[in-house]
């Protein structure tokens, strides 16, 4: 099998280890963690029960995964953490299991997280999420595929994270970004206009691209409230980008950021 443990690291014999897993000094891997083929456990990084990863992910020194949740409610629930395949999880990075008997934190496969990350209890990451250093995720946020947030951005609590959003750096939000929007640096709850190189490189061709900008403008720029614009926008058929966007902000709980002031025109004039 090839797998590699540093004499001054700690493997629980109640660990499962995969083929070819490297496990450096100082790290402990404790009883009930999975780790799956070709990974590697960087020094002092600590996984514990309750830990899934996937093949071929990468844990750099001093992260911590699977700790027990920062919830004054947890009463010692067995839970979670699942992390895809492919994925980073950098230096000093937490990962926290869910709060709840049988919850889950989830990350999807090929995400990446830089240093100092925090994933709250019960977070879910879908799949290519990018995640900069030091930004904080709370418990119950929701993040859609190919979603980049910049250094330091702050998230609320149960918010959620439309599919290639962007969020700048020093970013807070507390209400939801809608898919393919940019929340701009060091704002609160605010959006600017469109992710257009995320989309690009998403691989998004001009005719969606305009799609998602005319939803775009319907929903900020027509004068119509929420509701009504969300309405309109789920009449579009399945699979069309203002469908997707209309089905978002239907389904806000927590509400949806605002347009930027002075956004507007730039929203109108973008390259989509």
């Amino acid at each position: 099998m090839n797998t590699e443990i540093d004499a001054r690291a700690w493997v629980d014999a109640g660990a499962r280890l995969g083929a070819r897993v490297r496990v450096g000094p100082g790290a402990i891997v404790a009883a009930g963690a999975v780790i799956g083929d070709d990974c590697e456990i960087g020094p002092h990084a600590v996984v514990y029960g309750g830990v899934t990863l996937g093949a071929r992910v990468r844990v750099h020194a001093h992260a911590v995964l699977g700790d027990t949740p920062q919830d004054l409610g947890f009463d010692g629930a067995a839970s979670r953490v699942d992390i895809g395949p492919g994925c980073v999880v950098r230096e000093g990075a937490t990962i926290h299991r869910g709060t709840g008997a049988d919850t889950v934190t989830r990350v999807g496969a090929n995400c990446y997280l830089m240093v100092n990350v925090h994933l709250a209890h019960n977070v879910r990451l879908g799949d290519r999420v990018i995640i900069a250093n030091g930004a904080l995720l709370a418990g119950h946020v929701a993040v859609g595929d190919g979603v980049f947030i910049s250094g330091n951005a702050l998230v609320h609590q149960f918010v959620r994270i439309g599919r290639l959003a962007m969020l700048g750096g020093g970013a807070a939000v507390s209400k939801d970004v809608p898919p393919g929007c940019i929340c701009r640096a060091n704002s609160l709850n605010e959006v600017t206009g469109l992710n257009v190189v995320g989309l690009r490189r998403a691989g998004w061709d001009a005719a969606a691209r305009r799609g998602l900008k005319d939803a775009f403008n319907r929903l900020y720029r027509s004068g119509l409230n929420i509701r009504q614009a969300a309405a309109e926008l789920r009449q579009f058929p399945e699979g069309h980008p203002a469908r997707e966007l209309g089905d978002f902000v239907a389904t806000a709980r927590r509400g949806i950021c605002a347009l930027a002031a002075g956004a507007a025109a730039a929203a109108a004039d973008a390259d989509a």
